[in-house]
């Protein structure tokens, strides 16, 4: 029996333990089965924090060179189901070639993150490693970042508000539930952005629902350049 094969026994197994009741606490028919979900979340990391996060280690990270000034970098394009999402799907992930890893690094600036996210969410999009990679490219090309976050020389105080605003105005299409800021006690991590499979914009109420609630946020500057 195919891998495919056999998960799609075990969903239907599980479906059927769940009905008669016999299904272990806190099991979901719900399967981490590759092309299986109903949409995308393209997260979009602010590199700066990232790296003060790294503290004195940050030196030893590409991502946080000071020859290459990052900004908003993509995070990952996660796929999600309306509650919850799929990860880890095919055990071990498929070989992700090397000049595909190079090439990605314009985009998503870390191997080991462009790695970690094939392992952890692209193995779910049913996509080849250079499918899912080509889908994140198009995914962040259909995403325009407003001028006023492409570069930070200083420390800003923004409110979550301002940043989606920001995002919603240079993006036509893009409502308020259809995007969430992320953040940590004291700083903007991430802008998180909602995506059908066929990369237009889309309602995600639970995606909304984990928004940051601070009423203002650091964002730290670029490094270098």
């Amino acid at each position: 029996m195919s891998l495919e094969g056999a998960r799609r026994l075990a969903a239907a197994l599980l479906g059927a333990l769940l009905l008669a009741g016999l299904a272990p606490a806190g099991a979901s028919a719900q399967q981490d089965i590759p092309g299986r979900f109903d949409f995308y979340v393209l997260s979009l990391s602010w590199s700066p924090t990232w790296c003060e996060d790294q503290g004195a280690g940050a030196e030893r990270e590409p991502q946080c060179s000071r020859a290459r000034p990052f900004a908003f970098v993509v995070h990952g394009l996660w796929p999600q189901y309306q509650r919850g999402f799929p990860q880890y799907c095919v055990r071990p992930a498929p070989y992700v070639p090397n000049d595909l890893l190079r090439a990605m690094t314009e985009v998503m600036p870390s191997r080991g993150l462009i790695l970690h996210q094939w392992r952890k969410h692209g193995t779910c999009s049913g996509l080849g490693a250079q499918g899912y990679f080509d889908l994140v490219r198009r995914a962040k090309a259909k995403v325009a970042i407003p001028a006023e976050f492409q570069r930070l020389n200083t420390y800003r105080m923004v409110a979550p508000a301002e940043v989606e605003a920001a995002f919603r105005a240079a993006n036509p299409g893009l409502a308020p539930d259809m995007i969430s800021v992320d953040c940590d006690s004291r700083r903007l991590r991430e802008v998180r952005i909602c995506m059908s499979r066929d990369l237009a914009f889309t309602p995600c109420p639970e995606v909304d629902r984990r928004a940051c609630r601070q009423n203002k946020v650091v964002m730290p500057p670029v490094r270098g350049g």
